[in-house]
């Protein structure tokens, strides 16, 4: 048996000094298929070495990875706040259920180490949800397997030196995506180079309804969906009964983790205790008719007969610092606070009775775990759509575009139908899957205890 060198060069070294002084991609066809390299010059008598060195080296990766912390690579992209998100919170299920025996990595692999079009994908995402008909083209016209595999294939093999990199550079026990665009890619370049059988690698669905069949991956160990909807589409798409877990969305420890008294959390956010909360949102990026609503509902809580608040508002701008510039120069009838991004929006939600927002499906998520109402003001067509009826069918809220009618609502439920609120509250935390995150982690922990037992029966059968 090899035992682990002393040298500090990495595997992926090893791995460009072994194949790429001799390998170029000519050919990539479709995963059902095959894909195939030509060699410059007498490579195929070598062979028989090839995989004697191959073999030795995955005797080094056994003894390396019996005595190392287990290293997790978490593949995600800022198209949108929801998939950093979701890798914060797995990153900090980890830390909070196994403490030091992993090292969890998150990257943005694509803007790290590709080029063009894959490393400005963030850029191409919010111009395109800005002006909605060209996402909604983009969204369903790469649906069909035959144009979205044949697009990731050819980048797949354009970059497979950098992406090799990218995801080897900390040498990753297990891989964990968490954006659409980051199965397929990574799977078809750690086959070519044989990676995929040495690394776990598994998808965490973030889109609540609908999503985009890039989801869907056969090769992964495990796909973990948020609801039954999500994953009847895996199952169409080819993955397995044994690869589909359905655990809910992964959202941040501090939700379900967290319990405090609504009283006490407007006590430390200095939140008038006697007057119901609306909490309004509008994403990362403050999007959607914010401006508007707060207008309405600064009219609709406002008693004019009594001359007195019905209701308080509470306005989260995320980055977009004009909305919160624009809130704060007005002058309010009703006491209201307004906020720029916040890390800690499970206090703000705590704090509140109920919430209006865009169809983001973390934002739902969190609100559900807070028994807040929802009242559903816009999407984005595709991913977000579904996440509409998701939520009034299950009477856990309401959707309207109109500010107006949104204000009305909120009136309503605070002056006179307090039972339509509490009614949907309840609903709200029967949908609610506060321990999602905790599921996702303690079975990937399975599936790496499972994968030392199968490299521990090799060990001794190999002695």
């Amino acid at each position: 048996m090899k035992v682990a060198s002393s040298r500090t060069d990495s595997i992926t070294e090893k791995v460009f000094r072994r194949v790429y002084s001799n390998f170029s991609f000519s050919t990539v066809e479709d995963d059902h298929s095959r894909s195939f390299r030509r060699t410059r010059s007498g490579d195929y008598g070598k062979e028989s070495v090839r995989k004697r060195e191959e073999k030795e080296e995955v005797m080094e990766m056994v003894q390396m990875g019996a005595e190392r912390i287990k290293t997790v690579l978490i593949l995600m992209s800022d198209t949108g706040g929801g998939h950093r998100a979701s890798a914060e919170a797995i990153r900090d299920a980890f830390k909070i259920e196994f403490g030091d025996d992993y090292r969890i990595i998150i990257k943005d692999v694509w803007k790290e180490y590709t080029g063009w079009p894959l490393n400005d994908m963030e850029r191409q995402y919010k111009f395109m949800v800005k002006h909605v008909g060209l996402w909604s083209v983009a969204f369903h016209g790469t649906s069909p397997k035959w144009i979205h595999r044949s697009y990731l294939s050819a980048l797949a093999a354009y970059y497979a030196k950098e992406i090799e990199a990218g995801l080897m550079e900390y040498r990753p026990d297990i891989i964990i995506s968490v954006h659409p665009m980051m199965q397929h890619i990574p799977l078809w370049v750690m086959k070519w180079q044989g990676f995929h059988k040495k690394v776990i690698f598994v998808t965490v669905i973030t889109d609540l309804n609908t999503c985009h069949r890039t989801w869907f991956h056969h090769g992964v160990s495990r796909c973990y969906c948020p609801s039954k909807e999500v994953a009847k589409r895996a199952l169409v798409d080819g993955l397995g009964d044994s690869q589909i877990r359905v655990f809910g969305l992964p959202v941040r420890p501090s939700f379900p983790r967290t319990i405090i008294y609504k009283d006490e959390l407007r006590r430390e956010l200095d939140i008038d205790s006697d007057l119901p909360v609306v909490l309004l949102m509008g994403g990362g990026e403050g999007m959607g008719p914010v401006q508007k609503t707060a207008k309405a509902l600064g009219d609709s809580l406002y008693n004019s007969k009594e001359k007195c608040p019905i209701g308080q508002l509470i306005v989260i701008c995320g980055r977009n610092k004009v909305l919160a510039s624009t809130l704060t120069s007005q002058e309010w009838k009703i006491p209201i606070k307004v906020r720029g991004f916040e890390t800690q929006m499970e206090k703000w939600m705590g704090a509140s009775d109920c919430i209006i927002t865009k169809a983001g499906p973390g934002t739902i998520a969190e609100a559900l775990i807070c028994g807040l109402p929802i009242i559903l003001n816009d999407y984005i067509p595709g991913q977000e759509k579904g996440n509409v009826p998701y939520v009034v069918d299950n009477g856990a809220g309401v959707f309207t575009r109109s500010p107006k009618e949104t204000a009305k609502i909120v009136a309503d439920w605070f002056s006179s139908d307090n039972e339509t609120l509490k009614k949907m509250s309840e609903n709200a935390l029967k949908l609610a899957q506060p321990e999602a995150v905790f599921d996702i982690v303690k079975d990937i922990h399975h599936l790496s205890q499972q994968q030392q037992q199968r490299i521990q029966l090799y060990n001794d059968f190999s002695y």
